[in-house]
């Protein structure tokens, strides 16, 4: 699952006033604004745990110049993750299953097998990148972590439309999963050219990948200006899809409030005279 700080910053801010990203995770949501993030979790005894904290940031110019910047979103991103579990133990990841886990072994494994093989067509190219996107589809089928994507998205949403999350829609046209199509093709363009050229070797790979993470982001922050747009509607469109068919789930109630208390706390550090009583 490709989370949503990604995009964050690279976009005006909604008309509510913050701009809000967020992560599903299997017991509860993580909520995040400029500078601060916030966890809601059910805990066994069927309380609402919320915690909170200082985001890591990258700072500096270098970080928001364009292509950049979209890289230095994704590193906050890793920084946050494992910041959470030390505060909160009990938080469970997206990809804490044993399945999945399996799963991302898999395919890793696969992978590697067809990058032995050598020159590869445009289309086993995309094969391979397709198999990277296994482990995430593999744990969204999880209908506990697919209802808290669909919290999560229905939250924030409440927010920037000033409703009710149950409300609202539960899919959301910032989810990460629009960055999926555009991340695929640029992977499959980007491994053809070196190829092409003879480069190999791991750091190859990871030049591939950070080069699709900043094209993709900035495509995601350019359909968000132009939302209105035929191409930006159409880029979003298998994102959409995604979420419909199998990425998120209406959610109970009870884990709607687990979401609400995500939001609250999330604004109450971010937003204190906008935040809810």
């Amino acid at each position: 699952m490709v989370p949503d700080e990604l995009s964050a910053g690279l976009t005006d801010a909604p008309a509510a006033g913050v701009r809000l990203g967020g992560m599903a995770l299997r017991n509860g949501l993580l909520v995040h604004g400029p500078d601060h993030w916030a966890v809601a979790l059910r805990s066994p005894d069927g309380t609402i745990r919320v915690e909170s904290g200082p985001k890591p940031r990258v700072r500096g110019a270098m970080s928001e110049l364009p292509g950049l910047r979209g890289i230095a979103r994704l590193g906050e991103a890793f920084a946050l993750l494992p910041v959470i579990k030390r505060q909160v133990p009990e938080v469970q990841l997206p990809f804490e299953d044993g399945k999945v886990i399996a799963a991302m072994a898999g395919s890793s494994l696969l992978s590697t097998a067809f990058r032995r093989l050598g020159r590869r067509s445009p289309a086993e190219e995309l094969m391979v990148a397709v198999l990277g996107l296994a482990p995430a589809v593999f744990a969204l089928h999880d209908s506990q972590l697919a209802a808290y994507h669909g919290v999560e998205h229905k939250a924030i949403a409440a927010y920037e439309q000033g409703t009710d999350a149950a409300d609202a829609a539960k899919e959301h046209d910032r989810c990460g999963s629009n960055l999926v199509a555009p991340m695929l093709i640029s992977t499959v363009v980007g491994n053809t050219i070196v190829r092409s050229i003879g480069a190999r070797g791991p750091l190859a790979g990871v030049a591939v990948t950070l080069a699709g993470v900043a094209g993709s982001v900035e495509l995601f922050a350019w359909s968000e200006r132009h939302r209105e747009s035929p191409l930006a509607q159409a880029f979003r469109r298998p994102g959409y899809e995604m979420q419909r068919l199998f990425a998120t789930r209406e959610p109970t109630p009870e884990q709607l409030e687990v979401g609400r208390a995500a939001v609250a706390e999330i604004l109450r550090l971010e937003a204190p005279a906008t935040a809810p009583n």
